[in-house]
């Protein structure tokens, strides 16, 4: 069964923008503290931003001011604004609890270059 699908990623150049969206199946969603993860080529995936049941977000020093995380619990749905992007953002980007309690997704794959 599949339990996270993520969308939205793209090639977009320096400076633009994208919106990422997951899609997650566990009814338990509502409850949990969500997070984006990207993992670049070659590198460990980490944990990019994080956003709490009530709404409370986190978010690594690379990427803040820039990028937004918000959720639909109604639609079991977390999203990740992106914008001012850099080539140093290119990654596959996941979504899922910072307790890490689904499987993962297959991700969507953000390049940025010129």
């Amino acid at each position: 069964q599949v339990e996270l699908v993520e969308s939205g990623g793209d090639l977009v150049q320096p400076g633009g923008s994208l919106r990422l969206s997951c899609a997650a199946s566990k009814s338990s969603f509502s409850i949990l503290t969500m997070a984006w993860y990207r993992q670049a080529p070659g590198k460990q995936r980490e944990l990019v931003t994080q956003i709490s049941p009530g709404g409370i977000t986190i978010y690594a020093d690379s990427v803040k001011g820039r990028f937004a995380i918000s959720r639909d619990n109604t639609k079991r749905a977390l999203y990740l604004q992106m914008n001012s992007l850099k080539p140093e953002d290119t990654a596959v980007y996941y979504c899922n609890s910072v307790s890490r309690l689904y499987s993962w997704g297959q991700g969507t794959q953000v390049t940025v270059s010129s």
